[in-house]
């Protein structure tokens, strides 16, 4: 081979693959495929799929959609994930609290607007990437985002009580849905709850059937044996939902086969085939009312807002629980959660986001790279292609019982305990974001817990903590050191100056530790600028010590620095302060010699005799002391 053939990349050749692959992750992962990611990959897709082709039906069901909206979702998220996503464990796809806002900004509107909210949601999730604005995502505290989570979980639990119990009807809010519930209690249909307490607690045995201490293996002889064992016991668990749903799908059909009618309310007649490619209607016909693109958005409202934020925090929190120590890309998270669901948009998908307990499973299931998510979109494709006619025989109570065992333990009352005993005012924001989201609406609750914290965060901003400490050089010259906690930015000024003033009145130099200014706004500026002219007016009493270089350009350009005193370095302070203590006594002495001068020139008489004396002797100083100078300097 010749060294032609063998010569390095050029630099700028890696940089460009380097900035390529930040944005499209499978170029640097691919390369280093192996046959173990791909057969561990193919395991975790299959078993991933398992729980997602039921949960996703439930969600359509919470959304008041067809449980075909719900395969929709599935596959477009899993596919373009594999080639702009960044965690191996997320995997996009309908999702409860999506369902649950879905329903609460398109209740009782036909499916044309759940589509184009999931290409709105999109296009402004893409947005945001784009304007890299994952920083907001940090102003929502988990406190919140606890209250909020639970809040969800019991809203959706109490919309599932119907499923449950047989029952039929819509609810405008959770105050309405309990009312309806006790009303149509005399209608409660008992085949459908004995099969959903059933459902119910076959899933949650299976869900502890993995970590279950079985005492036949216990015996360390038979190794292999306990390991099928506990392999078999696991798939069972992680393929539950699967499995209720087969089991209590075949019950109805055999009741329909054997009896001619089934006991249990059924999912019915689901629409085969793939869904059709195309873009989202721009507009909709309800009844006899024609709504354009913009009278939709209308209709939207708050909802354009809050689900891209919700659908963005959900991914990036549980991207975040899942890196490993990695830095997670939010704003890649972003890009890609936008082009899923502008994407999924054209294949009728609802709105989509990360789940926690796919990623559960996908993470227990070993999975390796994204592309798991191929195995699973597939599987999808594949119920939506040949198994359709037989979704009509799952039971709504299956799906309802799903649901709830999937949402129950996103219920958190562990951190309210622990935030009452450390941080309440926090706890407060985590029960008020909760109480409210279940009393008012969830998108009101979580607004009104942000703005709690924004208030608190605001107040915290306006109070800045000095550490005084007094200090005195080597050569003897005492001073106060002060040190900020914080930044100071125009909030916390009004705090900052006066806590200065009032240790300013000691008359003792003060020097201000500016390590922590990163960058001072304008009105942060014009208050040290005060703060320097009343004190350095007269003589010098207070400094700044490792004010940076851009911040004094600032200062400059916005301000007044002729009173702006600067000590670069801690071991410059002694020196310079012994200086400027000669400096003020030198000028001192001048200045009272100057006034004895001229009250002698203008032979003010009205002295006693004493004092007379005393400025005579005084005057005499004063002539000689210029004389000997004079004299030396000759």
């Amino acid at each position: 081979m010749s060294d032609e053939e063998c010569s390095p990349i050029p630099t700028s050749e890696r940089k460009s693959r380097f900035k390529v692959a930040k944005y499209v992750p499978v170029l640097d992962w691919l390369p280093r495929y192996t046959r173990f990611k791909a057969v561990s990959d193919l395991i975790a897709g299959i078993t991933l799929g398992l729980t997602m082709i039921p949960q996703s039906m439930a969600y359509a069901a919470l959304a008041e959609l067809t449980p075909q909206y719900g395969l929709y979702s599935c596959f477009v998220g899993g596919f373009l994930y594999i080639i702009f996503g960044t965690i191996k464990e997320v995997s996009i796809g309908p999702s409860s609290l999506m369902a649950l806002l879905t329903l609460q900004y398109t209740r009782d509107m036909p499916q044309d607007f759940v589509v184009l909210f999931c290409f709105l949601a999109g296009c402004i999730e893409l947005l945001m990437g784009v304007l890299n604005l994952g920083f907001m995502i940090n102003f929502i505290s988990i406190p919140v985002t606890s209250g909020f989570m639970s809040a969800g979980s019991v809203i959706i639990i109490i919309a599932q009580l119907q499923g449950l119990l047989g029952l039929k009807y819509k609810s405008a809010n959770i105050a309405d849905n309990l009312y309806k519930l006790f009303k149509n209690i005399n209608k409660i249909r008992l085949s459908d709850f004995a099969l959903g307490i059933f459902s119910i607690v076959f899933l949650l045995i299976f869900r502890k059937l993995k970590d279950i201490d079985y005492p036949c293996m216990r015996n360390k002889r038979n190794v292999t044996r306990n390991a099928i064992i506990k392999k078999l016991l696991w798939y069972f668990s992680i393929g539950r939902n699967a499995l209720v749903v087969l089991i209590t799908a075949t019950m109805a059909y055999q009741f329909e086969t054997r009896t001619g009618s089934v006991p249990f309310k059924l999912s019915g007649k689901i629409e085969g085939g793939l869904p059709k490619i195309s873009l989202p209607s721009f507009s909709s016909q309800v009844g006899n009312q024609t709504y354009t693109f913009f009278d939709m958005c209308a209709h939207y409202g708050l909802g354009l807002g809050i689900l891209p934020v919700i659908s963005v925090l959900a991914n990036v929190a549980i991207a975040k629980a899942y890196a490993m120590g990695v830095a997670v890309n939010a704003t890649q998270e972003m890009l890609t959660l936008g082009l899923c669901n502008i994407l999924g948009s054209c294949v009728s998908s609802m709105p989509t986001t990360g789940a926690f307990t796919r990623s559960a499973v996908g993470s227990a299931s070993g999975i390796q790279t994204p592309m798991a998510g191929l195995y699973s979109g597939t599987m999808t494709l594949l119920a939506l292609s040949f198994l359709t006619p037989y979704f009509y025989y799952i039971p709504r109570a299956t799906l309802a019982a799903v649901l709830i065992t999937a949402v129950l333990f996103m219920i958190d009352l562990k951190i309210i305990k622990l935030l009452w005993k450390g941080n309440k005012m926090d706890a407060v924001a985590a029960i008020g974001t909760f109480v409210l989201s279940v009393l008012i609406g969830i998108e009101i609750g979580l607004l009104l817990g942000i703005l709690f914290n924004l208030i608190l965060f605001i107040r915290l901003s306006a109070r800045v903590t000095l550490q005084v400490v007094k200090c005195k050089t080597h050569l003897g010259n005492r001073y106060i050191m002060l040190k900020p906690d914080a930044c100071l930015y125009y909030p916390a000024v009004t705090s900052f100056c006066d806590k200065i003033m009032n240790v300013a009145r000691n008359d003792v130099p003060l020097i201000v530790n500016c390590e922590r200014f990163t960058n001072l706004d304008y009105t942060s500026i014009k208050g040290i600028e005060t703060l320097s002219k009343t004190l350095n007016r007269e003589r010098n009493r207070f400094w700044l010590l490792h004010l940076n270089s851009d911040i004094l350009e600032s200062y400059r350009v916005l301000a007044d620095d002729e009173y702006i005193r600067l000590i670069e370095k801690e071991e410059s302070i002694a020196d310079i302060l012994y200086d400027d203590t000669l400096y003020k006594e030198d000028s001192i002495n001048a200045k009272k010699k100057s006034t004895e001068m001229e009250k002698l020139n203008v032979k003010d008489f009205s002295y006693s005799n004493s004092q007379r004396k005393d400025s005579e002797s005084n005057a005499e100083e004063v002539i000689l002391m210029p004389l000997k100078e004079y004299k030396i300097q000759e």
